[in-house]
């Protein structure tokens, strides 16, 4: 499959709502209650929060023929030279591919002498869980998180790069 991956603007601000939507709807429908989830990206991806995080991160987006199906999510470099990731989602149709390890290859070239990144993610998460391990992420924590009065089960995970 061919595809871009760039710099988000700011028009692709629907599309990123859309594909994150979608991967939250598909990835956790049996983790994660559906009011949950849409209270959380209701929250996470409003255009206030998407404005904030597009002056304020480093977003990238994957195309295939001029369509954004994917996108990625990394903080600034913190203290030590560390970055988080906040995510990397794709449509569901378009996992698999190779997309997902390019927006992670983005985010590690762009942020110029970044040492870690570190990601949280649902353990029960196994799609996610498998491709970080797979990109040389290993866990450095577990514990349990309040989400909206769900409780999750995360795994801290950091890559050294």
């Amino acid at each position: 499959m061919n595809f871009v991956i760039r710099e988000m603007k700011e028009e692709d601000i629907p599309f990123i709502q859309y594909v994150a939507k979608a991967s939250w709807n598909d990835t956790y429908k049996d983790i994660i209650p559906a009011a949950v989830q849409e209270k959380f990206l209701g929250h996470a991806y409003s255009p206030n929060m998407m404005q904030h995080r597009l002056q304020h991160s480093h977003l990238f987006v994957g195309e295939v023929d001029g369509k954004v199906v994917g996108f990625a999510n990394f903080s600034p470099i913190k203290h030590q030279n560390e970055a988080e990731l906040g995510a990397i989602y794709l449509l569901p149709a378009y996992q698999g591919n190779g997309m997902g390890t390019a927006l992670l290859r983005k985010g590690i070239t762009t942020l110029e002498g970044v040492k870690k990144i570190c990601i949280n993610v649902e353990a029960e998460n196994k799609t996610g869980k498998a491709f970080y391990t797979a990109k040389g992420f290993a866990v450095v924590d577990a514990f349990e998180e309040d989400f909206d009065g769900h409780t999750l089960k995360t795994l801290r995970m950091v890559l050294h790069v």
